[in-house]
């Protein structure tokens, strides 16, 4: 775990696309130092220091060059124009001095992320191989194609290699910057950003429920009522039959339903939805592990000491030292039952 956000330096080439663009600098750019202190320090580099036009005419003050990037803490590459990717155009993804300073950078420590097709430049750079990673789901085939060391898989919003990040397309690249500054900051940080931003600080499931059709309206013929009923439960030991039962329908019908919705089990979304509340307990109160582990639905401290280490990295007590900052208090199980809303984490 990091022990500050440190410095953040984003890629920028011409013609880049503006919005991930804009969302690495809404997320890591804007102060929010009340939140977190210090905050994160943004640099936008470029080939060389002056001013970048984006894809959208947008001309962008760029005093780094890349050579900043190998200093950084994080290296935030975003995506690069959909008609470089479709023409195979080396060069736009081999932009000069670029390639070599995202591989310094990576020897110095730092890590490498990449939203939607900025992905085609790091495994151009060689920083995919052997490794899982991901992009728009348009493209993840021909990344595969060109890059056969690299895993692509094609259905996650974002994969975590430690140090070496991608996310899938467009609105993913927020919800791997919000997992960044869940990392850093802890997930009570990163839900306030969430908020701020007017959007979920956690989607379960990944982009193949973009693929094949849209997500389904949420209501009260959707998953939403179950959803919800299961996050006020979580403390107790559900099953898909519990869920299915209250939701009056077969557990065939209750899987097929979550599947098309979220790309996700309802076992899967359950064990994310107690880490999460894991995460939340130990940042904001001084309970016993062994009472955390009640709470969250996941039964004994062991048990919980081996599904939150394989999430998050470090053990519970590390990471509550961690952010031992957070106000301390004292809760029961009903009182972790959230505010009933119709639309709560229904996939999109």
């Amino acid at each position: 775990m990091r022990a500050v956000p440190g410095v953040v330096a984003l890629a920028v080439t011409s013609d880049m696309p503006m919005f991930e663009l804009s969302i690495a600098c809404e997320i890591f750019g804007t102060d929010r130092s009340e939140l977190a202190d210090p905050w994160y320090e943004l640099r936008l580099c470029a080939a060389q220091p002056g001013t970048t036009r984006t894809q959208n005419g947008f001309a962008l003050h760029t005093p780094y060059d890349f050579h900043a990037l190998t200093t950084a803490d994080t290296v935030v590459v975003p995506a690069i124009p959909a008609d470089a990717v479709l023409a195979g155009d080396t060069a736009r993804m081999n932009v000069s001095g670029l390639p070599e300073a995202l591989r310094a950078a990576h020897a110095n420590g730092a890590r490498i992320v990449s939203l939607c097709t900025g992905a085609f430049v790091l495994a151009a750079a060689g920083l995919l191989d052997e490794r899982r990673a991901t992009t728009h789901w348009m493209y993840t085939g021909i990344l595969g194609a060109r890059h056969p060391r690299v895993r692509v898989d094609p259905a996650v919003l974002y994969v975590d290699e430690g140090d070496v990040l991608t996310s899938a397309g467009r609105s993913a690249g927020i919800d791997l910057c919000l997992h960044l500054v869940r990392t850093d900051l802890g997930a009570e940080v990163a839900n306030q950003v969430a908020r701020r931003m007017v959007t979920p600080a956690h989607r379960p499931g990944g982009q193949a429920q973009y693929i094949e059709a849209p997500v389904p309206r949420c209501g009260d013929d959707g998953l939403a009522p179950v959803l919800q009923w299961a996050l006020e439960h979580l403390h107790r030991q559900l099953t898909v039959a519990q869920m299915a039962a209250w939701a009056s329908v077969s557990t065939r019908t209750l899987v097929r339903r979550f599947h098309a919705a979220t790309g996700t089990t309802p076992l899967q979304w359950l064990h994310a939805q107690r880490l999460a509340r894991a995460r939340h307990l130990l940042e904001t109160t001084d309970l016993p592990i062994e009472q955390v582990s009640r709470l969250c639905g996941m039964g004994t401290a062991g048990n919980l000491r081996h599904h939150f280490t394989r999430s998050a990295g470090v053990a519970p007590m590390d990471y509550r030292r961690a952010f031992h900052g957070r106000p301390a208090r004292t809760v029961s199980a009903d009182s972790l039952a959230p505010p009933r809303r119709a639309d709560a984490d229904c996939g999109g």
